[in-house]
């Protein structure tokens, strides 16, 4: 009965040698983001992180997903970026709150599991984490036959940060006349893949990734598959000027920023303060998608939002030469927090 077992999986479509395969490509390059901190090696139950240099240490955390744009990928069979899609939005995540990242769990699952296709998915995860000196300390790689079709897959993770207690960002001392910077976005981000697909009928001729829009000079595959970008390394080393960030993801502006606004306050966003990048642009025209649900949807060119006092402003944008003042604070007569202009 047992030595049947594997032949009987595999046929009902679970390749446990692949996995196998998988787990010794994942361990090397996970072993290239461990520091001393770590404490164990990838197949255990669980990782093993000591947090060291912490005076009243605060954990942050945060899981996301790279969502439909693994569509694209798998159109493109280009799987070497998605990694870094989700570990940069997770780390942008916790660093609104200030704290730096310690490490990063995945999970895929995959409808066939293909070690080399898990190898390029893990290499963009690794890749990121050391960017930002961030440990892999973990994952799950899952074979699903049925629940994903294809060459259909999920990607998922969860990041730990820390920050010191008396360095947590909450946003509670912005004021009215703070200033509001922005920096720029590489383009979609991970937000608003269902909406792009439908816009250009991506599913029904996947052909149309590799056309060449004059405007964006180079191919569409290439525009929306462009990385998710990472905030960290820039605005690390100024967190004492900021009072406010806010990561402008899934919902744009007016999901995200709002939710560092204290009450009685708002901001006032001016839309003409910065180029709009052409790929926003195609797709509103495209889609007849209004202007107002695009600021909804999209990042619309810039992907984090720093709020400081006037008289920050100006030492920011030397550290930040890409910063860009895109707002104010006023006073609320309502409960409305934001209004883009």
């Amino acid at each position: 009965m047992n030595s049947a077992a594997p032949d009987a999986y595999a046929r009902a479509g679970v390749d446990i040698k692949a996995a196998d395969r998988a787990k010794e490509l994942i361990k090397r390059l996970a072993r290239s983001t461990a520091g001393p901190e770590v404490l164990t090696d990838i197949g255990l139950f669980g990782g093993m992180y000591q947090l060291k240099n912490y005076h009243e240490p605060v954990l942050v955390s945060s899981v996301d997903g790279v969502g439909t744009k693994l569509k694209i990928a798998s159109y493109l069979n280009k799987h070497d970026t998605v990694g870094i899609d989700i570990v940069n939005h997770c780390v942008n995540d916790i660093l609104t709150c200030g704290a730096s990242p310690l490490f990063f769990l995945d999970y895929l699952a995959l409808g066939k599991l293909v070690p080399e296709k898990v190898e390029g998915i893990v290499s963009g995860l690794a890749s990121a984490c050391k960017k930002v000196g961030c440990a892999l300390i973990g994952g799950e790689t899952a074979e699903m036959p049925g629940m994903y079709r294809g060459d259909d897959y999920d990607l998922a993770g969860l990041i730990v940060g820390a920050v010191e207690k008396k360095n947590i960002l909450t946003g509670k001392t912005i004021a009215d006349g703070d200033v509001i910077l922005g920096l720029p976005s590489s383009g979609l981000h991970t937000n608003g893949y269902s909406l792009v697909r439908k816009v250009f009928k991506i599913d029904r001729n996947p052909a149309v990734l590799q056309h060449r829009y004059p405007e964006l000079k180079r191919t569409l595959g290439e525009e929306i598959l462009e990385p998710h970008r990472c905030y960290y390394s820039e605005i690390k080393p100024v967190l004492p000027l900021i009072k406010g960030l806010a990561h402008i993801t899934g919902g744009g502006f007016e999901s995200n920023i709002p939710r560092i606004i204290p009450n009685g306050l708002q901001v006032q966003i001016n839309k003409d303060a910065w180029p709009v990048p052409p790929i926003f642009e195609l797709i509103q025209q495209r889609g007849k998608v209004k202007e107002d649900e695009m600021y909804r949807v999209f990042n619309m060119g810039i992907g984090m939002a720093i709020i400081c006092s006037p008289q920050r402003a100006a030492e920011l944008k030397d550290a930040l030469p890409e910063a860009l003042k895109i707002g104010k604070v006023i006073k609320s007569t309502d409960s409305k927090k934001i209004t883009i202009t």
